[in-house]
């Protein structure tokens, strides 16, 4: 039998509603089975891990992310699969950078969450709960088959650093927009071998300690001018700034701009180009507004989504990329981020 651990963060997937007051309280996870007896069919041990404190995944920060990796660092060796409970709204950011942090992973972290809370009449947590146990659970050969960080939410299993929310609504609330599915579920879970991340098998895992998080990001819009761009990269202890440009990677081609963006570069702020459209990737030079920025040796983006984009920045700036080397690091997929 395969051993999971499911690390609770905070959530909906994790409450459960009070008819008497209709507010929501903790799941308690010491009764799982006794609540979701369907978890019972699963040929495997399912232990759990509670943050003292739940937290609104609008609170998450760089500190919750070091926590998941070290309870997973901790727990490497005894269990064969992790389950992450999360709220909706940031695990994209959170899945992606577990992703950096967590090098040669041989084994599966599953990101879920619900729109719903656990007990609601049309509740989607108990299927995004039971799948992603399951998920973590799969073994061929004695290993496991997922050998990374994925997202698993309404019939899908995607990389979680190639997620994006797009919903706050619906129960298909993520999309993969620039990389296809890993795992669907329907009567039976369809396992998309080719898809799933190919680690180098001689390495240990490495998990990483420390995220810089001297980072912005800019959205361009049409009356975006010089005094908005200046502020930016004026911010005291600025590192690296990604910009959201129009379509394949455009952007106005005003001298202000040029100039700007010449001085940020100076003072050794990485500039990286991300689309601002959901899908899509950035192709600096197959358009004229976008040469003069690959004159200014702005970095490329490629279809990295912009919750990887930040915290790939994150954790590189953290590990310490040397200038010389950043450039070449960043439009490198290192945890399959980006084609």
């Amino acid at each position: 039998m395969t051993k999971i651990l499911l690390i609770y963060t905070g959530g909906t997937i994790g409450m459960i509603r009070d008819y008497k007051t209709e507010s929501l309280r903790p799941f308690n996870f010491d009764k799982l089975l006794q609540n979701i007896p369907e978890l019972n069919q699963l040929d495997c041990d399912i232990d759990s891990f509670s943050f003292e404190n739940p937290i609104d995944s609008s609170n998450i920060n760089t500190t919750h992310w070091l926590k998941i990796a070290s309870v997973i660092e901790d727990g490497y060796d005894e269990y064969d699969g992790f389950v992450v409970l999360h709220g909706s709204d940031t695990m994209s950011y959170s899945a992606s950078a577990l992703s950096f942090l967590l090098e040669n992973l041989s084994k599966p972290v599953i990101f879920t969450g619900s729109q719903l809370p656990i007990g609601d009449l049309r509740t989607d947590a108990k299927e995004n709960l039971i799948t992603s146990i399951q998920i973590a659970s799969l073994q061929q050969n004695n290993k496991s088959v997922v050998q990374e960080v994925g997202l698993y939410f309404e019939y899908k299993l995607y990389r979680g650093n190639r997620t994006t929310k797009l919903s706050a609504e619906h129960f298909e609330a993520f999309s993969s927009l620039n990389y296809p599915s890993l795992i669907e579920s329907g009567v039976h879970l369809k396992i998309f071998y080719d898809n799933l991340f190919k680690r180098n098998k001689k390495k240990k895992l490495i998990v990483h300690k420390k995220l810089d998080s001297n980072v912005v990001i800019l959205k361009l819009f049409p009356g975006f001018n010089s005094s908005l761009l200046s502020s930016f990269i004026n911010i005291p202890n600025l590192k690296a700034v990604i910009l959201e440009t129009y379509g394949a990677g455009n952007a106005p081609t005003e001298d202000w701009l040029i100039e700007n963006l010449k001085i940020a570069v100076e003072k050794g702020i990485h500039i990286i180009n991300v689309t601002q459209c959901s899908g899509g990737s950035v192709i600096m030079g197959k358009y004229d507004t976008s040469k003069h920025l690959e004159g200014l040796q702005v970095i490329s983006g490629k279809d990295i989504t912009t919750e990887s984009a930040v915290t790939k920045l994150m954790y590189m700036l953290g590990v310490g990329v040397s200038s010389k080397l950043f450039k070449t690091v960043f439009e490198t997929s290192l945890r399959g981020e980006m084609s």
